[in-house]
């Protein structure tokens, strides 16, 4: 997957790019090179990949022909996803249209478009002959297919990073906008064909009023429904963290649902549904955190204390569990239950049934937070109150919950110092936690060890250093707790 980092300008048929040397660090520029690009693109019929800023096409002619895929800016770049090209001009390789399947949910491909641009390519170079920038201006014919094809012609001009910095890029389009170029309305081309052409209809949708505590909520779920559907195709290709991300996403949802229900009502079933896709996500997770932790502390040992095949028993063993799990995450993400749940909260996002409460202003939403707190210090009280030591331990994981709970309903409203406190909280909890768990998983591979007829000393110097690192957050969280509450009561 290559981070495509870019800026396109639209400019008139008449317009002449700019002189480019003497750029910082730049000795040269060279071109303009011409190409012919022809380029079909794909999407469902009711043009759902259009709709979220995505665009699949397969590409004849230039320098990089084959099939792309370009997902939505992260953080100002653009991911684009590289496949050669196929004899078949109907058929989507199956690798790309299982990428997006979160945006498809099981609808066909076909081609919708065509982009003919004569495209002069001038690329400003380093004194080794290293490509830093590249300026494409591009002389566009666009045809909308079907029974009747709509045609757009127009000229634009887009500067790539290819080695230089973004500074430099920056440069680039001062000198562009200079020129008489200016920022483009559209994201693709595609995008603008399909504007021109009127071929994108508007979905019905519901908003608040702007300052309400309506508008907020909104604006959040909308961002997180977004931050879940972007980790999809990260998730299916196995990239690191991203089960980690999409997860995290389908939490803060549920919590945000949960807390604000007297702001969004009718999320019973979706709460539901998020919880079962955050179980899904959560074998393979907690599968790569374990894998990860006792790979440092293996790092971390005297190479006397570790003894027979350990490093393998906690190390490629847990990596193929964790792959196992990543294809059950895939089955699951490819049905149609989790379709469902895309599509509900899809409807959740633009037509949201809104109480009486989310048109009141949006400071209202501190009480929220306020009785999410109140949570976590009722259950660190029932939690107390258990005389058993390890049925209380037990008990504290709800205290845990409820701070990451109260800390995801502070992110919403803004409260970010209560955020902050929550998370305090959760950390020290979640080190102890962490703790007990590893101590659970260590025990299970020595007895397997043990079976095996191998060694177990390592596993009880692991256990040892696992032992001692969650009695110490368990020491310190009398204090924390104390430090925190006290804080909390000066904030609400």
């Amino acid at each position: 997957m290559a981070m495509e980092i870019e800026d396109k300008f639209d400019v008139p048929v008449e317009y002449e790019v700019p002189d480019l040397t003497g750029l910082p660090g730049s000795t040269e520029v060279v071109g303009p090179k011409t190409h012919q690009l022809v380029a079909l693109y794909f999407d469902t019929p009711d043009l759902r990949l259009a709709a979220r800023g995505i665009t699949l096409r397969r590409r004849r002619g230039g320098t990089d022909p084959g099939w792309h895929l370009k997902l939505p800016k992260a953080k100002g770049v653009r991911q684009e996803i590289v496949h050669p090209l196929t004899r078949s001009t109907k058929i989507v390789p199956a690798e790309l249209a299982d990428l997006v399947l979160a945006y498809t949910r099981g609808a066909p491909l076909v081609a919708v478009a065509e982009l003919d641009t004569r495209r002069a390519v001038t690329t400003v170079v380093n004194g080794a002959g290293v490509r830093l920038v590249e300026i494409a201006d591009d002389r566009v014919k666009g045809t909308v297919l079907g029974e009747s094809p709509h045609v757009e012609r127009w000229r634009e001009v887009e500067a790539e990073l290819i080695e230089g910095d973004e500074k430099l890029l920056r440069k680039v389009g001062r000198r562009l906008t200079k020129a008489g170029a200016v920022p483009a309305d559209s994201a693709s081309k595609l995008a603008r064909l399909l504007g021109a052409a009127g071929a994108l209809s508007e979905h019905p949708r519901t908003e608040a009023e702007p300052g309400s505590a309506g508008q907020v909520v909104l604006a959040y779920l909308g961002t997180q429904v977004a931050a879940l559907l972007a980790q999809d195709p990260r998730v299916r290709k196995a990239e690191e963290d991203a089960v980690h991300q999409m997860r995290v996403a389908a939490r803060r949802l549920r919590s945000a649902l949960k807390s604000f229900k007297g702001i969004v009502k009718g999320t019973g079933t979706v709460q539901k549904e998020l919880r079962w896709l955050g179980a899904v996500l959560g074998e393979a997770r907690d599968l790569e955190v374990i894998r990860d932790r006792f790979a440092g502390r293996l790092g971390a040992l005297e190479g006397s204390l570790i003894v027979g095949p350990v490093g393998t028993r906690l190390s490629s063993d847990l990596l193929d569990e964790e792959h196992e799990a990543l294809d059950r995450i895939r089955d699951v993400l490819g049905g149609e239950r989790y379709f469902a749940l895309l599509d509900a909260l899809d409807d959740l996002v633009a037509t949201p049934v809104l109480t009486k409460a989310a048109h009141k202003p949006a400071d209202t939403l501190e009480s929220v937070a306020a009785r999410s707190w109140r949570r976590v210090t009722d259950a660190y009280a029932t939690a107390q109150a258990i005389e058993n030591i390890t049925e209380r331990e037990l008990a504290m994981h709800d205290v845990r919950k409820a701070a990451k709970g109260a800390r995801y309903t502070a992110e919403v409203i803004g409260m970010t110092r209560l955020a902050k406190l929550a998370e305090a909280v959760q950390e020290v909890l979640g080190t102890h936690m962490d703790g007990v768990v590893a101590q659970e998983r260590l025990a299970a591979e020595a007895e397997n060890a043990r079976r095996a007829g191998e060694d177990t000393f390592t596993y009880g110097v692991l256990t040892g250093l696992e032992r001692a690192r969650a009695e110490r957050a368990s020491e310190e969280f009398p204090r924390v707790w104390q430090e925190t509450t006290e804080a909390v009561a000066r904030l609400l």
